[in-house]
């Protein structure tokens, strides 16, 4: 079989596993672990580490060695780069949210764990290094090919959040081009998982800490620090790696097909 197509069809059937793993039994394992340790966070953390073995071993079939999956995923980079980068990138959230918004009085240190922690680590896991790198990183695909059905699922993944048929479609367009920021994140920082990680985590426990809104759609102020964080992310990035004289990773060569040269 030619190695392209075995690279495409392992990936496929290898979320595919992963996919009905998680959709069958992820709830079952959550309410298991909670009842053994009364914990929803612990039972929360366990259910996403179960459910995602499929992921990792599929990375190694896809690589052929199961001691690069941390290299492979990004998670083998620099944590430091990853704090420093998310912590300054988030100011305008901080400062703001704790100038409008009061703090969130009913916040519990398990809310704390699922939304931001957890959440935020396994699933740039799931959507960005694996559904996007694993893509972008590995084949001649670029980067809209590459970023487009992770960004599509993490988008249909938040759509619990509402009810109404606009704030759907608004949390929608919202997490699906948040995908897409984090995606390029991962890309232009090297392929540090760890900066979207951390990213994604702080963005969240701002918003929790604070008493912002009940879903991620939120209103005016929100989005106006929110995006003035977003701003600063794209913004900070460009003007660090153009003072640095380091090459951008997301050029016209990469937005759709990358040459045989490239990489």
């Amino acid at each position: 079989m030619n190695s392209k197509l075995r690279y495409f069809l392992v990936f496929i059937v290898g979320f595919a596993i992963y996919f009905y793993i998680d959709a069958i039994f992820f709830s079952t394992i959550q309410k298991e672990i909670k009842l053994l340790t009364q914990s929803k966070a612990i039972g929360h953390i366990i259910a996403y580490a179960v459910t995602l073995i499929p992921l990792l071993i599929t990375v190694s079939i896809l690589h052929k060695n199961y001691r690069s999956i941390l290299e492979k995923l990004g998670i083998s980079k620099s944590l430091h780069i990853g704090i420093a980068f998310a912590f300054l990138s988030t100011l305008p959230m901080l400062i703001g949210y704790s100038i409008k918004f009061h703090l969130n009085k009913e916040l519990s240190f398990e809310t704390i764990i699922i939304n931001t922690i957890s959440s935020a680590f396994f699933e740039e896991i799931i959507y960005r290094a694996f559904l996007f790198g694993m893509l972008y990183r590995f084949t001649r695909l670029g980067f809209l090919p590459s970023v487009f059905l992770g960004s599509l699922l993490f988008g249909a993944a938040h759509l619990y959040q509402s009810t109404d048929i606009n704030e759907i479609a608004l949390i929608f367009l919202l997490t699906f081009f948040g995908s897409v920021l984090f995606a390029w994140i991962y890309s232009e920082w090297e392929f540090n998982l760890w900066t979207a990680i951390f990213l994604h985590c702080v963005m969240n426990l701002y918003w929790h800490i604070f008493d912002v809104d009940n879903n991620s759609l939120g209103g005016t102020y929100a989005n106006i620090f929110r995006f003035s964080t977003i701003f600063l992310v794209v913004f900070g990035t460009i003007i660090f790696k153009r003072k640095m004289k380091v090459p951008f990773e997301i050029t016209r060569k990469t937005w759709w097909m990358k040459s045989k040269k490239y990489g």
